[in-house]
């Protein structure tokens, strides 16, 4: 069993206390917060220990569990890196990119794993996926979000699209060729509501719209391959795949599985339209992203989100943020 602690124990810090006493493999220590109000709530309601003393923390165990305000990331991350301990760091990895290539130097050099909290990846939506090729040539994003001012100290970019730039960028696996980009601040000093388009070498082009200041809740990713179109709901956490199949392929299938397929005719010849809901895995994606990464740590495994994906999510959102900088004086 490995020994954590929680840095932070905010609104999705005490989420994370919560999934970390949910994971067989990890042994709460307790937390530091820096709020002495409600650090004596925390420890009331969680039944831990708050501790005064940063640096003695870190000491106590394996794995630091970073869930501070995007500013303090590189400070605490430093120090916990530093003394040898793992880190788990929730998105973004860093303020900057500077401190992100800071981050990953000290990392090589003290050996230790780090890992990325893009959630969205252990979403049960995009698990539900897991086992499909997927090769888009189109990807639609929105994530759209009431306004809530925790989340102001930094763009909507770095708030909310962040998750979906990792996912694209994840499932494409190719470089950004271009980027358009366009912004608006309304009730922040940065941009609360943002268009992006995401132009890839392999030709794949990705449209991202991500909003803070909208009237309903949507997290929902578009994405169509040739022969075809998956639909991922985050918010519903639910799936659907509608793909073509020729006749060779067909013949892969029973024929209990092909009396389900509706006949098209298209530019191709006949085909067969088979609509599928796959099968959503009931599981809590905070939960099961640390129990990963205690995992690669006990195993000496690639973390799944490692510090190299983060520093990638990153670095494309700060180049948006630039466009979108520079596209008020354009």
């Amino acid at each position: 069993m490995l020994k954590i602690a929680l840095i932070g124990a905010g609104h999705l810090g005490k989420i994370h206390l919560r999934c970390i006493q949910s994971v067989p493999t990890l042994e709460l220590v307790g937390f530091f917060d820096m709020d002495k109000i409600n650090a004596d709530k925390i420890v009331r309601e969680f039944s831990t220990i708050s501790f005064d003393n940063l640096d003695e923390l870190i000491d106590a165990v394996d794995i630091v569990d970073i869930v501070t305000p995007t500013i303090y990331h590189y400070k605490v991350a430093e120090a916990t890196i530093k003394k040898g301990k793992h880190v788990f760091i929730e998105k973004p990895l860093t303020h900057t990119i500077q401190e992100a290539k800071k981050l990953i130097a000290l990392a090589e050099k003290h050996n230790v794993k780090v890992q990325v909290g893009h959630v969205e990846r252990f979403n049960p939506a995009f698990l539900a996926i897991k086992n499909i090729a997927l090769q888009p040539m189109f990807i639609e994003a929105h994530r759209l979000a009431s306004f809530n001012p925790r989340g102001t100290d930094v763009s909507v970019i770095l708030d909310l699209m962040i998750h979906d730039i990792d996912l694209i960028l994840h499932v494409v696996k190719s470089d950004v060729k271009k980027i358009h980009a366009s912004g608006v601040s309304v009730v922040s000093a940065t941009p609360d509501i943002a268009n992006v388009r995401l132009e890839f070498e392999n030709g794949c082009v990705a449209n991202l719209t991500a909003s803070r200041i909208s009237m309903k809740q949507m997290r929902k990713v578009r994405m169509f391959q040739e022969d075809a179109y998956i639909s991922l709901d985050f918010l519903e956490k639910s799936a659907q795949l509608i793909r073509l199949h020729d006749e060779k392929v067909l013949k892969q299938f029973t024929a209990t599985e092909r009396d389900a397929f509706m006949p098209f005719d298209s530019a191709r010849g006949k085909r067969w339209l088979e609509i599928k809901n796959p099968d959503v895995p009931a599981v809590n994606a905070i939960a099961l992203e640390l129990s990963s990464f205690a995992e690669a740590i006990e195993n000496n495994t690639p973390s799944l989100v490692s510090i190299y994906d983060g520093y990638a999510a990153l670095n494309i959102a700060h180049k948006i943020i630039k466009k979108i900088g520079d596209s008020k004086f354009s």
